[in-house]
């Protein structure tokens, strides 16, 4: 019974996921409502500084647990 109810319960969630992911099409480009100016759709927002800071935070998170790792092993090891 608890794995049935637990399937249940994640094909809920990945059903509600999809829904959310859901948006309604941009307003075609003439479309007073839109800002006037009747230019192109909408442009969006550039990904590419933000995820190398968090790759490069991520690379150095992971090397100073390693470096952390190693340290405690060779700690043991001495003793």
């Amino acid at each position: 019974m608890k794995k049935i109810l637990s399937s249940l319960l994640v094909a809920a969630f990945v059903c509600l996921s999809f829904m959310a992911l859901a948006q309604a099409p941009p307003p075609p480009p003439g479309n007073p409502s839109s800002g006037g100016g009747g230019g192109g759709g909408p442009v969006g927002a550039p990904i590419d500084g933000g995820l190398g800071i968090l790759l490069a935070m991520g690379v150095a998170y992971g090397g100073k647990k390693l470096y952390k790792a190693r340290k405690v092993k060779e700690l043991k090891a001495e003793d």
